[in-house]
């Protein structure tokens, strides 16, 4: 039975992040243009994933234009500036789209 336990525990504790950072998401207003499995005005959180997958800087690079935007990567629509995001949240976001598959 403690092995269940502390098993039931591990699985928790292995998908808290992703709800966590999906309700992170929601309060930064970023599923307005954004979601996990489908195009809406910008990429799928899965298809920005995949492009990333192999860059080792792509947090660094993905929190960037999380606070200052960008335009041109995934077509013509820009992604506006979100200077309400601080540092810590545009990298725990950055972070979470790539642990997407």
């Amino acid at each position: 039975m403690k092995y269940i336990s502390l098993t039931l525990i591990g699985v928790f504790f292995s998908i808290a992040p992703a709800y966590a950072d999906s309700a992170l998401a929601t309060s930064k207003n970023c599923m307005a243009c954004h979601a996990t499995e489908r195009k809406l005005v910008g990429p799928a959180y899965k298809d920005v994933a995949a492009k990333y997958a192999s860059d080792k800087t792509a947090v660094d690079r993905l929190a960037i234009k999380i606070q200052k935007g960008g335009a041109g990567v995934w077509g013509p629509v820009p992604m506006p500036a979100n200077t309400q995001v601080s540092d810590a949240d545009a990298k725990k976001l950055a972070a979470w789209v790539l642990s997407l598959k």
